[in-house]
C-alpha cells in the first residue's frame, strides 16, 4: 500500500481580494505537497473558498448584489492565485457547492442522532467580522470606550432562537485527545494555548464548565446551508465552513478517498483560527463518531516593515504585484525561507531582494551556471566524462545525495521548510566551496582531463540540488533540470545519487542564468555571480 498524504489550507473567506497572508499559507501547503509527492507519497491538496455567513450576506448588499454573484467573483480571485502562485492543488472546494450542502446536512444529522444539538435561544456578543461568538468576559475596550471582541472586531448583541452544540460535555474528551496525541497540534505553543482555553486556564486541574455549548444556527440572515428539518436556521458558518475538508474527500461516503486520505490529514492554518479547528472541529467529529484529522499546524502573521498589515496604513502586500516584480520563485523562496514556519515574521521588499541575489542568484544561481557556462564554452555543451574520482569528489556527490535527503526528511516532519532549505544550503555552500578549490578554470590549462571530472562533479551536484529545491521554487527547478538534460520522469527523490547519475557525453543545451540578479528600475546592470 502506498503511502498517503492529505493537506489542506484553510478556505480563504470570500468577501474581499487575497493577499500575502493567503500567498503563505498555500504557497507552504504546496511545498509540503510537493516534497511529498517527489518522495513518493499518494499527495492530495486541497483549497478553496468558504463562501457563506452574515459577513459575505453584508458585503454583497453594500455592492448592490447577490451573495452567489459577490462569492463567484471573489472565489475566482482566489482560483487564480492559486494558478499564479503555481500551486499544484489537487482540489478547489467551494462550501456553496451542492456536494458540499450534503455533506455539512449529513454531519448534522449524525450529531442530531447521537443527542449532541438542541434547540434553545442565544442571547450574547457577536463579531459579523470574525463570524464568532465571545463572551462577555472575552470583550475589551476601544478607544470610545465600546466594546470589542479580543481581536478589536466590532461586536453587537444577538438574540435569536438558535440550535446548540453540547461543547461542554467535550472537555475532557478533548484533553485526553490532545494528551494521547502530542502531535495533534503544532506548534507546541499552540498545543498548549489550546489546552489552556479548554481546561479553563488549568491544565492539571481543569475548570469544570471552562467550556460552554456554543450556538450553530442562525436566523437573522438565510444565507447559508439550511439545517435539515428547520430551513428557518441556517448553519452556523464554522460547522459549515470546517466540513469542507471531508467534503473534498466525498463524505459522507466512507470508501474511496475518504478512506484513503483522512487517516493521514494535515490542517494547516493561521493563528488567529486556532480556536475553530482544534477545539470545534474535533468536538464536532468525535460528537459524530468520526476520527479527528492527523495533525494541525498553526503558522504566524506578517507584519510588514514592523508594521502590522491594514487597508488604513496602505502596506497590504498583494502578491501579484510582488510576483509581477520580484519573479514567482523569488518571492516563493523567501517566504519559506525567511522565518520559521510556525512563527511571526516580517516582510519586506529589500529582504527578498536580499534573499534572492544573496543565496539565490549568487549561490545557487552562480553554482550552477559557473560549471554549465565552461561546459558549453569549452566542451561544446557536451557533459564530460569523468576520469577517476577523488576523495573530495565523492565526497561532494554523496552529500548531495540519501544524507541531504534524509535530513530534509528530518526537517519537514517537524513542519520546517525554513529548516529543508537550510540543509540544502549547507550543501550548496560546500559545493561552492569545493568549486573554488578545485579551479576548473586553471585546470583548464594544467590538467583537462582533472577539469572534466571536476565539471561533471559539480554538474551532478547540481542536479541532486534541482531535484531537492523543487518543492520550493518549481519553476526554477525544472529549468536547472532542463539544463542538465534530466529527462522529466527522473526527478523524483528516488532518483538522487549514482544509480541514476548524469552520463558522460550527453549533449546538454545551451545554459542560460537560472536566477538573474534583481536590478532595481532605471540603475545600470552588474555582472552578478548568478547572472
Amino acid at each position: 500500500m502506498s503511502k498517503t498524504f492529505y493537506i489542506t489550507t484553510p478556505i480563504y473567506y470570500a468577501n474581499a481580494e487575497p493577499h500575502i497572508g493567503h500567498a503563505y499559507t498555500t504557497i507552504a501547503c504546496d511545498a509540503l505537497a510537493r516534497f511529498k509527492r517527489l518522495d513518493g507519497y499518494q499527495v492530495k491538496f486541497l483549497t478553496g473558498t468558504d463562501e457563506h455567513g452574515q459577513k459575505i450576506a453584508k458585503a454583497a448588499e453594500a455592492k448592490e448584489i447577490s451573495p452567489i454573484d459577490l462569492c463567484n467573483q471573489n472565489s475566482q480571485m482566489f482560483r487564480d492565485l492559486a494558478k499564479a502562485l503555481n500551486a499544484s492543488n489537487d482540489d478547489f472546494i467551494r462550501t456553496t457547492e451542492d456536494r458540499h450542502v450534503k455533506a455539512c446536512q449529513d454531519l448534522w444529522k449524525k450529531l442530531e442522532a447521537n443527542g449532541q444539538i438542541y434547540l434553545d435561544k442565544y442571547a450574547g456578543w457577536y463579531a459579523v467580522r470574525d463570524e464568532a461568538y465571545y463572551d462577555e468576559s472575552e470583550l475589551i475596550k476601544g478607544p470610545k470606550g465600546e466594546q470589542l471582541a479580543p481581536t478589536s472586531a466590532p461586536v453587537e448583541w444577538v438574540e435569536e432562537e438558535s440550535y446548540f452544540f453540547k461543547l461542554s460535555a467535550w472537555q475532557k474528551p478533548l484533553l485526553d485527545y490532545y494528551a494521547s496525541h502530542p502531535d495533534f497540534i503544532g506548534p507546541q505553543s499552540r498545543l498548549n494555548e489550546v489546552a489552556s482555553f479548554v481546561a479553563g486556564g488549568k491544565r492539571d486541574n481543569p475548570v469544570e464548565g471552562a467550556l460552554r455549548d456554543i450556538s450553530i444556527s442562525r436566523t437573522a440572515f438565510s444565507w447559508g446551508i439550511p439545517v435539515p428539518g428547520n430551513d428557518k436556521h441556517v448553519m452556523y458558518v464554522w460547522i459549515d465552513a470546517l466540513t469542507n475538508y471531508i467534503t473534498a474527500l466525498g463524505y459522507p461516503d466512507f470508501s474511496g478517498e475518504y478512506a484513503t486520505f483522512w487517516p493521514e490529514a494535515f490542517h494547516v492554518i493561521g493563528k488567529e483560527i486556532i480556536r475553530f479547528h482544534c477545539v470545534y472541529w474535533p468536538a464536532f467529529l468525535l460528537a459524530a463518531g468520526l476520527k479527528p484529522p492527523k495533525r494541525i499546524f498553526a503558522h504566524g502573521w506578517w507584519t510588514v516593515e514592523g508594521q502590522k498589515m491594514s487597508k488604513s496604513l496602505g502596506n497590504v502586500v498583494d502578491p501579484h504585484e510582488m510576483i509581477a516584480k520580484y519573479g514567482l520563485d523569488p518571492f516563493r523562496y523567501f517566504l519559506l525561507r525567511e522565518v520559521p514556519f510556525g512563527n511571526d515574521g516580517d516582510f519586506s521588499e529589500q529582504a527578498l531582494v536580499n534573499r534572492a541575489n544573496g543565496e539565490l542568484s549568487n549561490e545557487l544561481g552562480n553554482l550552477a551556471q559557473r560549471g554549465l557556462a565552461m561546459i558549453a564554452k569549452n566542451l561544446g555543451g557536451e557533459l564530460p566524462k569523468p576520469g577517476p574520482f577523488t576523495a573530495e569528489d565523492s565526497e561532494m556527490m554523496t552529500a548531495a545525495g540519501a544524507p541531504l535527503l534524509n535530513a530534509c526528511r528530518t526537517q519537514i516532519e517537524t513542519i520546517a521548510p525554513h529548516g529543508v532549505i537550510e540543509e540544502i544550503w549547507k550543501v550548496v555552500r560546500a559545493a561552492n566551496g569545493y568549486v573554488d578549490k578545485q579551479a576548473p578554470w586553471n585546470l583548464r590549462k594544467t590538467d583537462p582531463a582533472r577539469m572534466n571530472t571536476v565539471l561533471y562533479v559539480m554538474a551532478e551536484t547540481v542536479r541532486n540540488l534541482a531535484i531537492l529545491m523543487q518543492p520550493f521554487v518549481p519553476g526554477s527547478a525544472a529549468k536547472m533540470l532542463d539544463q542538465l538534460a534530466v529527462p522529466a520522469d527522473q526527478r523524483t527523490f528516488a532518483h538522487l545519487g549514482a544509480d541514476f547519475a548524469l552520463k558522460g557525453g550527453t549533449a546538454l543545451p545551451a545554459p542560460s542564468p537560472v536566477f538573474p540578479r534583481y536590478q532595481p528600475p532605471g540603475t545600470p546592470a552588474k555582472p552578478g555571480k548568478g547572472a
